[in-house]
């Protein structure tokens, strides 16, 4: 069956093409690369021995985004990542992030309807709960008022979807994964950002001398020791939750043609823990300063993975330590250390 990624030039879509590819799916790519690179796709060719077709199309724009489907009409299944991601530059840039994420998601929809897809599987998030009055959470948790426009736009796409799909007889899934990290063990693909805003890169980056020193946002969240707690998954079993989800909505396994799943370790570590994790698989000492809280940033969640192990049948496989031991394979192997 073919499989349309959209963003898969990014860290968790490149990684997710593996997963499909590996489990006899065909898949084509879509990517604009304002915030990617193509030649990501290398890796993803040295692991699994295929070539991925690539369109270069921004998904803002209705008809280049048509222009896809119509070339590629026996289309079954769609996942879709492509969206802005960072919550510190929502807070600064919210329009953007409205802009984007939105109209890509609404322009995809359109050709769900006119090219009649039946499988449609998105990539949402845990920040959609905010700071949850309940740890851990479930796919019922009550959503609070979202903590960055990145969140809202994740509220907002999930309700897109779901009021779409009480009309359609496509099926959908909404995949609401924490904090996805690590790379692909054989070191060939991983998370490639120059100036990120999420921890683990952080903390290789300043591992190998690319920064001089990293900040930990805050010091008195009320948690083990201060720092935030957040639910670190490897994004290879996040990949493989995708090729999961299609999977059961193909072997018409749904109770109906909108589902949520969390994906999560269903663990929470601290900021702090974490980089005592990386110290110990890496033998690195980091040099770190404790900073004031950043805006955006919710205290604490981690996630209740019952449904998705029970109905998806996925099973998290990495632990904390495989997370930054891949992630730091990555990273020397990107700058030449390996």
């Amino acid at each position: 069956m073919k499989v349309l990624v959209t963003g898969g030039c990014g860290y968790i879509g490149v990684h997710t093409i593996v997963d499909l590819i590996e489990n006899n799916f065909e898949v084509i790519c879509v990517d604009d690369n304002s915030r990617s690179k193509a030649d990501i796709l290398a890796g993803v060719e040295a692991i699994t021995n295929k070539k991925i077709p690539h369109y270069k199309v921004n998904l803002c724009n209705a008809q280049d985004t048509r222009l896809v489907f119509e070339e590629n009409p026996d289309i079954k299944g769609i996942i879709h990542f492509a969206a802005y991601k960072s919550v510190p530059e929502s807070v600064n840039e919210p329009l953007a992030y409205y802009q984007n994420n939105l109209n890509s998601l609404l322009n995809l929809l359109d050709c769900v309807d006119r090219f009649e897809i039946p499988y449609f599987v998105f990539s949402s998030s845990c920040s959609v709960y905010g700071n949850a009055k309940q740890l851990p959470v479930t796919e019922a948790t009550p959503w609070q008022t979202p903590e960055s426009p990145y969140a809202h736009t994740k509220q907002i796409g999930e309700e897109m979807i779901q009021a779409y799909a009480k009309l359609q007889k496509n099926t959908n899934i909404l995949l609401r994964y924490f904090n996805p990290v690590g790379a692909h063990e054989t070191g060939h693909i991983g998370e490639v950002q120059e100036k990120p805003q999420n921890l683990v890169p952080i903390i290789t980056q300043t591992a190998i001398g690319l920064r001089s020193q990293m900040k930990v946002y805050g010091s008195d969240y009320n948690t083990r020791d201060g720092s935030c707690i957040r639910d670190y998954v490897h994004v290879m079993d996040i990949a493989n939750a995708h090729t999961k989800a299609l999977q059961y909505l193909i072997a018409q396994k749904n109770k109906g043609n909108c589902e949520v799943f969390n994906l999560g370790l269903g663990e929470g570590v601290t900021v702090l823990e974490a980089i005592r994790a990386f110290e110990k698989i890496s033998g690195q000492k980091l040099n770190y300063e404790i900073g004031d809280r950043r805006p955006g940033d919710v205290e604490k969640i981690y996630a209740n993975n019952e449904k998705a192990k029970n109905l998806l049948n996925w099973e998290p496989e990495r632990d904390i330590d495989d997370m930054m031991y891949t992630a730091w394979q990555w990273e020397q192997k990107m700058r030449g250390r390996l």
